[in-house]
């Protein structure tokens, strides 16, 4: 059976989600902000209890984190992602939502089988090149010094 590439090219167009550039961007730069207002709100609120700014900072990011894990398991960040696009899986909340997603998901086949073995799917890629490109800019700054 022959299929028709005129025919092909209409399902595909038909298929093909259409997508408003400066909508999405303007939506990503929403939901962004809006993270990182969140985290000033939180560092504020740390530092008016009389927490340093760099302790500040750390229960500022582990406050986002958390936050992330608490909507994901609620199934509310998905909607956000999905109405924010990257401006909610850039920040370190979207880091923390693809960890704990396929934890999830995948939950039902165990705890090994399951969480054990799918938890970093998506995440996994992530740490690998950036654990590569921060030992490949540490070579090359250690030999950077002898040139």
């Amino acid at each position: 059976m022959e299929i028709d590439k005129k025919e092909y090219g209409k399902y595909v167009k038909q298929v093909t989600p259409v997508h408003n550039t400066w909508k999405n961007l303007w939506r990503a730069f929403l939901v962004g902000g809006l993270i990182c207002m969140l985290g000033q709100v939180f560092t504020s609120v740390y530092m008016s209890f009389g927490i340093e700014k760099e302790s500040a900072a750390a229960w500022t990011t582990l406050s986002l984190i958390g936050l992330s894990v608490i909507l994901t398991g609620f199934h509310v960040y998905q909607k956000i992602v999905k109405f924010g696009g990257a401006g909610a899986l850039v920040p370190i909340t979207g880091f923390a939502n693809s960890v704990v997603s396929p934890a999830i998901e995948y939950k039902a086949e165990g705890h090994v089988f399951g969480i054990g073995c799918k938890i970093f799917t998506i995440a996994g890629p992530v740490i690998l090149y950036g654990i590569l490109a921060s030992w490949v800019l540490g070579m090359v700054k250690y030999f950077w010094r002898y040139l």
